[in-house]
């Protein structure tokens, strides 16, 4: 007997509660940071595997999140698939960037092949042919079509010399968080609504990046950093202007409260911007993570639920990703955990 679309709903519904019951956080996470090797973390995780170095394990866990997106697509109706779908060319856009950084640096691709992520059908593309291109023209132009490669295309031509690594790499990940923001708004209302904090958490994030690192790490003018900005980004262009013209980064952050953090951190250092930027974006993350939570919560059946859930899951991995490394460069347990996402102990105080 065929499914409805409603049963198939269901059906997701029911796969997805069950596998966020069994995420690594919480009192599991502790129990993880406690391992010692990578074999032990990775036994842990996937039984019954064995990885010898962290590179590999966290090669499996981002597979592992592709292909279990892959397989939500047969559940979900055509705005769900949308959604989704376009979730999933972030895997591609990443190793669209890792070939421009080889292409860039002639670097063969023999020595970028690890680095790349294996992609589903309909996201692989030529990455030898990439690597052959001419010129940064020629590059853009085999590139997968779509806003990523139309951004990346406008801002190369804008200018005036060749523009920097960080600026292609902006226009890339703008033409992917604007095409995001345009899906997420064509969602049903009440789904709209749902997945909508989540999206512009990203969205504003990369511009708060965009800014904090453009500015105060690269150098960059507010000249060579406005036209990549998202259009209509939460209806937030006067604070994007305000990110702009903040005299130092410490400005930066507290324009960020509300919109990508819920707090100042407790401990700002404002005098070490590295670790600042770090600690923000930490917390960035944080909140992104209770806003995935909200939505897997609010949504019972419904594309938000998917998209919380994989929110979810993002974190999940990054916490894993972070666990391997520290495991891999003999970091002890406490500082692993509180690397975590939520962090170990709370970092924020109300403005």
């Amino acid at each position: 007997m065929m499914r409805t679309s409603s049963n198939d709903l269901d059906y997701l519904a029911t796969r997805l509660h069950a596998r966020r019951a069994q995420m690594a956080e919480g009192e599991r996470l502790d129990e993880l940071c406690r391992l010692r090797t990578v074999p032990e973390l990775g036994r842990a995780v996937f039984p019954g595997a064995e990885f010898i170095v962290a590179a590999d394990f966290q090669r499996r866990l981002v597979q592992n999140l592709i292909r279990e997106m892959s397989g939500c697509a047969k559940h979900l109706d055509e705005e769900g698939l949308d959604l989704i779908a376009w979730l999933l060319t972030r895997f591609q856009l990443e190793n669209v960037k890792v070939l421009l950084r080889g292409f860039l640096n002639h670097t063969p691709l023999e020595a970028l092949q690890p680095h790349l992520v294996p992609l589903p059908e309909g996201l692989a593309f030529d990455e030898a042919g990439l690597l052959g291109a001419k010129s940064l023209d020629d590059f853009m132009a085999r590139l997968p079509t779509g806003s990523p490669r139309n951004r990346l295309q406008a801002t190369a031509a804008g200018q005036r010399e060749p523009a920097q690594l960080f600026i292609l790499e902006a226009a890339l990940d703008g033409g992917y968080f604007q095409e995001l923001l345009a899906r997420t708004a064509r969602l049903q209302d009440g789904e709209a609504e749902i997945v909508k904090p989540l999206s512009f958490q990203e969205a504003n994030l990369f511009q708060f990046l965009l800014v904090a690192r453009g500015k105060f790490h690269f150098g960059l003018t507010a000249d060579a950093l406005l036209p990549l900005r998202l259009a209509r980004s939460n209806d937030n262009d006067d604070w994007f202007n305000a990110l702009l013209s903040a005299p130092d980064l410490m400005s930066v952050v507290k324009a960020g409260v509300g919109v990508v953090i819920d707090a100042l951190p407790a401990t700002p250092g404002s005098d070490d911007e590295p670790a600042l930027a770090s600690t923000i974006e930490a917390l960035a993350w944080q909140r992104y993570l209770r806003l995935a939570n909200s939505a897997f919560r609010r949504s019972h059946m419904g594309v938000g639920a998917v998209a919380g859930y994989f929110g979810v899951r993002r974190m999940e991995i990054a916490n894993l990703m972070s666990l391997s490394e520290g495991i891999r460069l003999g970091v002890d347990e406490r500082e692993i955990r509180s690397r975590m996402i939520p962090r170990l102990e709370t970092e924020a105080s109300r403005v």
